[in-house]
Order: C-alpha cells, then structure tokens, then sequence
C-alpha cells in the first residue's frame, strides 16, 4: 500500500472563516500530514495549532505517538517490529474481535491488518481523522463474518480522543471482544492509577488460563513486579500518575472493564519504562444485522 504525500492544513468541510483566521493573521493551524514511517509503512501525523501532535500507522491503525510540550505519553516498545507483518507493540494497539487468548490469534486480527483512511478534517481547530477495517480473506480465514470497523482520532491541545465503531454488517449475528491496548511511558516504580477501588478484579498472574477473583481494596494501585489484572465494570475515568511528572487522565464511554499490564522481568529491556492501562470490553458484545456499537476513549494530561 503506498503512502500519501499530501498535507492537509484545512479539509473541504473546514469553514471559510477557519482559512481566513489562519491566512491573515499567521496563526498555526491544524494539520494532517500523511507520510512513510518506520518501514515504509503508511503514516499519518496529526498537529494541533497548540503544538500537540500524534502519529497514527495505518497497519493496526495504531497511533504510536502523542506530544504534548514536546513530550511523549505514549511508549513504543524497543523491540517493536514495524514490517507490516507483526503488530506494532506499543501505543495503542487494537484489540479485535479478541481480547487475550481464544480461539483465533491472540488479541485478534484488527492490529495486524492494513486500515484505510477515510477522511481527513478539521473540526473546532482540531485535527480529525478517520480509518476503516473491513473483512477480507485474512480475516475471515479466523473469523468467518462480514464486518465495518470505524475509528476516529482527535487530537486536541491536551487531549486525544479515539472512537471506535463497530457494524455487522453480515446476515448473521456475531460477539466479540475487544480493548485498546494503551502503552504510556512511565517509570513502573513511581507509576500508579487511581479510581479502581471497589472493582471486581480477574488477576491472571497465578494462572493465566484461570484467574483468581478478586476485589480491589486499594485506593491506588501501583506496579510492584509482574502486573496482569482485568477490573469489571471500572468506573468511566481513572487516573494515571505516570511517575514522571504527569497526571493523565484515562476517560471513557462504553468500555466497561479496564486491565492493567506490566511484565516486569518477563520483558527486561523495557519494562521499567511503561505501564499499560487498557480501556476494554471483556464480556462479548453480540450484534445483530446491521447493529452497531461505539465505545469513545479520552486521554487527558493535566
């Protein structure tokens, strides 16, 4: 798939007025810029007028990178491979049709294959793009149904935004999982999370194929070594103390669960230096024909 070598500093949908502002008074303006990353693959680059910028490859449609005053949130893991071949571990990575282990590959097809650009715009002074998944042979060779995947990403000037749509667009229903796989830079020993007191817990540490159950009891938690928990029903906003300085906060509309993941000594070279916290739908979604379901994801540094 070839890349684009356009830029876009306004779309046809950006009003006259947001042209004028920018043109006469020399103000910076939002931009899409879409380009050839790391391996030649396709790669969009999202810059806000305040600075804050994003990188999105369109092979697992994985943004790989948010900047805010020049710093990066997001980790992208040293051993990561980016042939178009194998997921792209770090960022945030797509979870789809499963989350962990089952009975198609693991976490799903939807982070190994190529997404499409669908339009490219500003909204508000923001950058807004859109990318699509549908089925084909690769997919269906797992996963044998007709599907659309949509997902949106806004970067605003302390904030990105995901959303993500997913249609069947088959004869028969089908369920799935799913989760965004959200690495952030971090030092794991200062790193902690806050809001998941109370939550029903799944620590797959023990045993991976049968978690112990559990209750959250602690007001904040932190990564003292190997981390691998799902919480059930989390509440729609938690908070990251990333342990370099910043508080981000993790917001979000219809991901009812949440995971938190580190695997200490397991991945030596970088462990240290990320944590993940997962907005996730671990109980399947069933749609119908035709049926849809959205779930938004916020992510805010204070």
């Amino acid at each position: 798939m070839a890349a684009l070598s356009m830029t876009w500093s306004c779309s046809p949908l950006t009003s006259s007025k947001f042209r004028r502002v920018n043109r006469y008074s020399g103000m910076a303006f939002a931009s899409v810029k879409s380009t050839e990353g790391l391996g030649n693959l396709p790669k969009l680059v999202l810059t806000s007028p305040h600075g804050s910028e994003a990188e999105l490859y369109l092979f697992g449609a994985c943004v790989t990178s948010w900047k805010v005053d020049s710093k990066d949130l997001l980790f992208v893991r040293p051993d990561a491979v980016f042939n178009g071949q194998k997921p792209i571990s770090g960022g945030i990575p797509h979870c789809f049709p499963q989350f962990g282990p089952g009975p198609i590959q693991q976490h799903g097809f939807g982070r190994n294959m190529n997404w499409s650009l669908v339009s490219s715009e500003n909204v508000e002074e923001k950058p807004v793009v859109t990318v699509e998944l549908r089925d084909g042979p690769y997919s269906r060779a797992m996963w044998d149904y007709s599907f659309h995947a949509l997902y949106k990403i806004t970067l605003d000037k302390r904030t990105l935004s995901t959303e993500l749509t997913v249609k069947n667009t088959d004869n028969k229903p089908f369920s799935f999982t799913t989760a965004l796989h959200t690495y952030f830079s971090a030092s794991v020993t200062g790193a902690s999370v806050s809001g998941l007191k109370g939550c029903k817990t799944l620590n797959k540490v023990p045993d991976p194929t049968n978690p112990v159950e559990g209750k959250e009891e602690r007001d904040v938690v932190t990564f003292p070594g190997f981390v691998d928990c799902v919480y059930l029903d989390a509440p729609n906003e938690l908070q990251l103390d990333n342990g370099l300085g910043d508080k981000i906060s993790i917001k979000n509309t219809n991901w009812s669960d949440a995971v938190l993941w580190n695997p200490h000594l397991t991945m030596e070279q970088s462990y240290k230096d990320f944590v993940c916290v997962e907005n996730a739908k671990i109980g399947k979604v069933q749609l119908e024909p035709e049926q849809s379901w959205t779930a938004v994801q916020h992510l805010t540094v204070a």
